[in-house]
């Protein structure tokens, strides 16, 4: 009998080798995804973003514009290590079941590659708002002109279906920026969750033209130096069971970061407003 027993635990030892080894692959595979499209740069950029939203915010709502302590704040909740970490462990999550290798076959291609370049380049120009409004005054005249390359673009946003996905997070960001100003005490005594939904929701056809006009600009001017079979090609992909897989993990990755900034920038705010009373 016990040589039974040790006969079984090694033969579910060496089944073990081989799965074991094959989660190494896929975890290695989703390292090489997740890099393939240019995801710690993106998030560095966001970072910048966000950074400079801390300041927007500060002149909006705090006495003074917040000071160096707000800018110390706002830094340690946009801290780079902290948003990689999170989007890099939800996206391996959402992502791991998926068609891996159809994936990276094309973000590992130089289609691919160029791709994703053209979107890391359009959007750090954008940090500049003078790029920004430039581009949304050039995406505003081919939506006018209904030119090709726009009914390109919206066919890809349609597919991925960009607005509404956008539209979603900004309100799940919004509405927990509101809770973290809730639950820092410093909404007047009625303000609840119902009636901070009320008030998100009543923002929603002024973040959808937002959205929708800054999706517009970003893609009409990322992709601008993408030939028509390149933009095709991407489109294809984005239409297999692949590519959807891959949007909605991406999605969902951020979507739970920014929530989460979100409400830690609303309880910060909500101390620092306490603060300065005292």
């Amino acid at each position: 009998m016990q040589f039974f027993r040790l006969t079984v635990l090694a033969f579910a030892s060496l089944l073990a080798v081989p799965a074991l080894a094959q989660q190494g692959t896929r975890a290695a595979d989703i390292d090489r995804l997740y890099d393939a499209l240019g995801l710690p740069e993106i998030i560095a950029i966001m970072q910048q973003e966000g950074i400079d939203y801390g300041q927007e915010l500060a002149a909006e709502m705090l006495p003074g514009g917040g000071g160096a302590d707000w800018r110390n704040m706002v830094a340690a909740i946009y801290d780079l290590d902290t948003m990689e970490e999170e989007v890099r462990g939800a996206f391996a999550e959402g992502i791991v079941d998926a068609d891996l290798d159809s994936m990276l076959d094309f973000f590992t291609s130089d289609r691919g590659a160029r791709i994703i370049g053209l979107e890391i380049t359009a959007r750090r120009a954008m940090l500049d708002e003078s790029v920004e409004e430039a581009s949304r005054d050039a995406a505003a005249l081919q939506i006018m002109d209904e030119t090709p390359r726009y009914q390109a673009i919206r066919a890809f946003i349609e597919t991925n279906d960009l607005i509404e996905n956008n539209v979603v997070g900004a309100l799940n960001s919004s509405y927990a920026f509101y809770m973290g100003l809730i639950d820092g005490g410093v909404m007047p005594p009625g303000v609840t969750g119902d009636t901070a939904l009320n008030d998100v929701w009543a923002q929603e056809p002024e973040i959808r033209d937002k959205t929708t006009e800054w999706v517009y600009a970003f893609l009409l001017m990322a992709y601008q130096p993408l030939s028509d079979e390149d933009l095709a090609a991407y489109q294809a992909f984005s239409e297999t069971a692949a590519g959807q897989a891959l949007n909605g993990a991406l999605f969902t990755a951020f979507d739970g970061m920014f929530e989460d900034i979100s409400r830690a920038l609303g309880l910060a705010a909500s101390r620092f407003m306490q603060t300065q009373e005292l």
